[in-house]
């Protein structure tokens, strides 16, 4: 007889907030103890990208995490004492150096990939890693640069070469340079207890199934599957074996799993303040922030500046485990500009102000300027909430 299996778990839509919330280190004191490291191990990848308005995105992982981190602290944190490592994973991310094993199915499958879009001229690749043995680690620059001359895409033969070789992984990013990736030897730069591929492709993504959904919390099969960029055949290759327990969320309209460990405990605590980047693990993922939180939240920076609703880098507002609005931000001098701020209400008017003057203090601004608000009856409300903030905050 085919045994039963047993009922799967029923979670409120608040409990599966709060628990996604937890899991991403936004519910409960925050463990400054374990300071970034800490936040890069529970997250399990953040995310890499160029632009910069107030700080890089994944400076602004930690800070919303852990509050008013030193930026340079957090630079050291990820690229100091051989903690992490970049790599694909839900884009271009940071990752803990423990993770290096699991990534092994993406690089054996970078090296059976049958062409690329840049030729690499013969003897290109074996020069790079002979340059890298004898004086590496280096940038691009020192390998003899990154281009040809032409559009960005126009890279240097050594350039294609290294980072073919990084893909591979024989070469390993575990620094970057005024931006620049630095490269060295993985033989070199990753711990011999992790320098390995003997996993296979299937435990491989077995275990990211896995630290998906521990650091989701709970999430559904695109949720787990997109936060290291697996398909969704993927997932449902390991998901049984992956120790995550199906859930029914009230009001989600497909299946779910979440972490045991997160169903073991009510999530409860303080809820954090803060501006979150677009980039963030809590709400990368579109229609995952839709179905939690029932805002929409689109990145504009790539949309032509006529088009754009709420502005060029407009950083969600997350107060109370909601959220609760968005600010445009920007820079001159030592002010921190408020470009556009949407707010979902008058209760949103604190929160705002509170989050406006600790990410300036945090950029080293000591003044902010309020230039325009969706709700004109709150432009008020919020300068002098803001005003009373910077008191406060400079009493």
């Amino acid at each position: 007889m085919t045994p039963v299996p047993p009922p799967a778990v029923e979670l409120s839509a608040d409990q599966a907030r709060r628990i996604a919330l937890r899991a991403q280190g936004f519910l409960g004191a925050p463990d400054r103890r374990a300071g970034v490291p800490g936040v890069l191990r529970h997250l399990g990848a953040v995310q890499l990208d160029t632009i910069s308005v107030l700080a890089r995105s994944h400076e602004l992982i930690p800070y919303a995490r852990l509050g008013a981190v030193g930026r340079r602290t957090v630079e050291e944190a990820y690229w100091s004492g051989g903690r992490s490592f970049e790599y694909w994973s839900h884009a271009a991310c940071i990752l803990p150096v423990e993770e290096w094993p699991h990534f092994a199915f993406r690089r054996r499958a970078y090296r059976s990939r049958p062409h690329w879009h840049h030729d690499l001229p013969d003897g290109a690749y074996d020069t790079v890693i002979k340059q890298l043995r004898t004086e590496g680690p280096l940038t691009a620059t020192e390998l003899g640069g990154a281009k040809n001359g032409g559009e960005w895409w126009d890279w240097s033969a050594s350039k294609v070469a290294v980072e073919r070789a990084l893909m591979f992984g024989e070469v390993v990013c575990t620094e970057r340079r005024g931006w620049k990736r630095v490269y060295n030897l993985a033989e070199r730069a990753i711990p011999d207890a992790v320098l390995h591929d003997d996993l296979s492709d299937t435990e491989c993504r077995r275990r990211l199934v896995a630290l998906a959904g521990k650091s989701l919390g709970v999430g559904t099969r695109s949720d787990i599957a997109d936060y290291h960029r697996l398909k969704g055949e993927e997932f449902d290759a390991v998901v049984a074996d992956s120790g995550l327990v199906p859930v029914v969320v009230e009001g989600w309209t497909k299946p779910a799993w979440a972490d045991p460990e997160a169903l073991a405990k009510e999530p409860r605590g303080r809820h954090r303040t803060t501006l979150l980047s677009p980039f963030d693990s809590l709400i990368w993922e579109r229609a995952r922030t839709e179905r939690i939180f029932d805002f929409t939240h689109r990145l504009e920076a790539y949309v032509p500046k006529q088009k754009r609703i709420h502005g060029y880098f407009a950083m969600p507002l997350l107060a109370g485990g909601k959220l609760q609005g968005r600010v445009d931000p920007a820079r001159e001098g030592t002010t921190l500009v408020a470009r556009q701020a949407s707010l979902a209400g008058p209760k949103a008017v604190a929160p705002m102000a509170e989050a406006l003057v600790e990410a300036a203090g945090w950029v080293g601004c000591t003044d902010i300027r309020v230039d325009r608000v969706d709700a004109p009856e709150l432009r008020d409300p919020l300068r002098t909430e803001i005003g009373r903030a910077l008191q406060r905050a400079y009493r």
